[in-house]
This record gives structure tokens, C-alpha cells and sequence, in this order.
């Protein structure tokens, strides 16, 4: 058997609706040779299979020699539905293995391996003697484990699973968090001190920028179906927990019934899970909802830029990418008052408590964050354009050149050391 190595192929563009990014290719004064561990795709990622790129795809126009590590999807492909996850960990953790030690015999000495994800602990173990660095997002399902979030309890299964994870990244020494918040608790979960530590902000994974108000609703508008010329709320994210669909029908469901507007709530991301469709079934104002599957990058920057108002109020994240992509594409924020939230959005954005978790405390909530956009959707003019301003600004501190010249900054000084 052999490990699946795939040559490196750029980030696909979004439709050409956007400027041309100028890059800043050049040739490293050192060349590295970096072998990324990635996800296995059959587990269906969506933005760490991004990151992954992010990286692979920034190092090799600088001039690195990349490689990409990542299972083969063998007994995964069985016909045995109800055995999948199973079937994937076979993969993962019974055959990806002997792969690597296969590859590893063809590998210089020089090499630097990248974890792309803490949550690839398990492998760590395997180049944990030679130079390596760990990419960590976030540590909500470690905390869950250990039953410190208490909306998201976990199996005895899925404790076991998050043990072996805790287990294989305690073997590294490098890491690099991408905000102070998982930094902070990447700490706390390490037995000693690593190597190093480092912080660097993600960059975005795609290029996002504002365009006209109306020509944006307009071509929504035309590509969904729906009538949002004067406007609409927005979110962005999937069924998990902690992104909180729940929450963005509560406090619409609070702003609706207090407001003469009837601006409609858009939610982009896969299809409704079965908690939150009860909430869209029982929201008196559903037919004002409407779920967007299947977008692409260009509909997404455009909808961005023609949402009155962005709605992101998660319980927590790891970085929270579609904050900083709404303020880059124009669009006021309204999330929640918690790290790393407040570390993306900086001063820029409109801040509203994390979700309670008693039926009391969560009617209350509701009402708080409806006053949020109540305040947000009744903006001047020039209360607009100075928040529009404020977050184009805080924006750009997540530039993608800016992270990857931090990145291989980091990598090139673990292979010198």
C-alpha cells in the first residue's frame, strides 16, 4: 500500500465577478521540503480542506517542494452504510499508518511535516522525532469530552476517540493557533511546555470584497429565486452546535415581531438539521426563511455585500472565518460577546451575549439580539457607511500573503533549529 500523494493544484477561482488578487509568488531564500498531513476528503470538511490548500497551495508558489498526506478512502468505500464511520477509521488509523511509514523511508532528513488540524493528533506519534509543527483551529470537541460544554455531550466512543487525539498532539512541540482564544486553551490542554507556541490569524480562504448594494441584491436576487431588493439578514454556517441556527430564527423570530420591517432571513450552508427545521416550522414569520444550499464563492461575496445585516451569533469557534469575510465584503456584523469572536471582529462589530442555555434565560436573549438588529437595520446613512468603513478596515488584517509569509517564517525557523 501506498500513501496518496497528490501533486498540488491551485485554489480554484470563484467566477470572475471579483478584481484579480495580485500575488506575491517568489522563490524562498530556503527551500523547504513540506509534507502537509491533511483530512481524508470522505469525511466532508469544508473549510479545513480550504485551510489545507491555503497552505499547500502558498508554500509551493514560494517556492517549496510540497507533498500531501492524507488516507485513501479503502474500506470506507465497502458497501456497508451503517458502518461507515467505522470504515473510515479503519482507513485512518489502520492502513493511512502503514502508508506513512512506507513514505517516510523515501523522505530527506530536511523534511518538515505539517498537521494541518490538531484533530489529526493521532498520526502526530508517527514524525513526532523529526521536525514538525501543528496547525490548531479550535479544541471544542476535547472540551465536550470532557463534558465542559454541556450543550454538546459526547459518547463514551467519542471520548475515547478525543483521548487518542489528546494523546498523539501531546507527542508535538510545535504549534501554531490560529486566535489567542485557542492558544489559551491549547495551553491548558498540553502536559509541559511545548517548543513553541505561536499565534497567527488565518487569512481569508478566498478573495472577498465589497460590491454595489443593489447590484448584489439584484443578482441574488436572480440566482435564488427570492425577492430581496430592500434587503435582508444573513448567516453563514452549518447544523453544528455551536453555530447556533437555532438562535439566528430566535432572535429573527424577536425582531420580527417587534419591527414594522419584513425583511427576509436568508441561511447559507448545507441543509437544515432536524432542530433547527422544527425552529423554522414553528417560527410564525417562516415564510420569510429561506435555506441556500449549493452556493458558490461568487454568490456568497455577493450576498455578503447586499445583507443589511450579518447574523453570527455562535456559542463558540475555533476562529469564525465568516466574520471576517462579511466585513470584507461590506456587511455589518452583528455576533457574540465571547474569544474568538471578539478577537475577529475587533471594534468593527455589534456584540450580543452567547446563547443561554435555560428556556427562560433564551426568551430573554432572543429579545436582546432583536434589539441588536433592530438598532443595525434602522442605521443612518452615516451610521452605515461608518460601520461599513470600520469593518473593511478590521478586515484586512486577515490577509492571506500577510498569514503565509508569518507561516513559513515559523516553518523555516523549526527545520534551521
Amino acid at each position: 500500500m501506498t500513501a496518496e500523494i497528490y501533486p498540488l493544484t491551485p485554489l480554484q477561482s470563484p467566477e470572475a465577478v471579483r478584481r484579480p488578487v495580485v500575488e506575491t509568488s517568489r522563490v524562498a531564500t530556503d527551500t523547504m521540503n513540506i509534507v502537509f498531513f491533511t483530512h481524508p476528503d470522505f469525511l466532508g470538511h469544508v473549510s479545513l480542506p480550504r485551510f489545507s490548500a491555503m497552505l499547500a497551495d502558498g508554500m509551493r508558489k514560494r517556492g517549496h517542494r510540497v507533498e500531501i498526506l492524507t488516507p485513501k478512502a479503502r474500506f470506507y468505500q465497502l458497501p456497508l452504510p451503517k458502518a461507515k464511520k467505522w470504515l473510515g477509521y479503519m482507513d485512518q488509523f489502520l492502513a493511512f499508518p502503514l502508508d506513512v511509514r512506507i513514505r517516510l523511508k523515501k523522505l530527506p532528513d530536511n523534511t518538515l511535516f505539517v498537521f494541518t488540524d490538531n484533530a489529526l493528533g493521532p498520526w502526530v506519534p508517527l514524525v513526532a522525532h523529526r521536525p514538525h509543527v501543528i496547525h490548531c483551529h479550535d479544541f471544542m470537541a476535547q472540551e465536550s469530552a470532557l463534558n465542559l460544554i454541556p450543550e454538546n455531550p459526547t459518547h463514551w466512543t467519542g471520548r475515547q476517540y478525543q483521548k487518542l487525539i489528546f494523546e498523539g498532539y501531546n507527542k508535538g512541540k510545535n504549534f501554531i493557533s490560529g486566535s489567542k482564544n485557542t492558544q489559551r486553551v491549547l495551553q491548558r490542554f498540553l502536559r509541559s511546555a511545548p517548543t513553541r507556541s505561536e499565534l497567527v490569524y488565518n487569512g481569508l480562504h478566498q478573495s472577498f470584497e465589497p460590491f454595489d448594494t443593489q447590484s448584489a441584491r439584484s443578482i441574488v436576487s436572480k440566482e435564488t429565486g427570492l425577492a430581496l431588493a430592500t434587503g435582508y439578514l444573513m448567516h453563514v454556517g452549518g447544523n453544528q452546535w455551536y453555530k447556533n441556527r437555532v438562535g439566528v430564527i430566535e432572535m429573527y423570530n424577536a425582531w420580527r415581531a417587534k419591527c414594522t420591517q419584513n425583511l427576509p432571513l436568508i441561511l447559507i450552508g448545507l441543509p437544515p438539521s432536524e432542530d433547527v427545521l422544527n425552529a423554522y416550522n414553528k417560527s410564525p414569520f417562516k415564510n420569510e426563511i429561506h435555506f441556500i444550499t449549493n452556493a458558490n464563492d461568487r454568490i456568497v461575496n455577493l450576498a455578503y455585500s447586499g445583507a443589511t445585516a450579518f447574523l453570527f451569533p455562535s456559542k463558540a469557534e475555533g476562529f469564525g472565518w465568516p466574520i471576517a469575510e462579511a466585513m470584507a465584503s461590506g456587511c455589518p456584523v452583528i455576533t457574540t460577546n465571547e474569544a474568538p469572536m471578539t478577537e475577529v471582529t475587533g471594534s468593527a462589530g455589534f456584540l450580543i451575549p452567547r446563547r443561554p442555555l435555560t428556556k427562560v434565560l433564551q426568551a430573554n436573549w432572543a429579545e436582546e439580539a432583536g434589539a441588536m438588529i433592530n438598532k443595525v437595520v434602522n442605521f443612518s446613512e452615516a451610521e452605515r457607511l461608518s460601520a461599513v468603513r470600520a469593518g473593511l478596515e478590521n478586515a484586512r488584517r486577515f490577509d492571506t500573503q500577510q498569514a503565509l509569509s508569518q507561516i513559513e517564517k515559523i516553518y523555516l525557523d523549526i527545520l534551521q533549529r
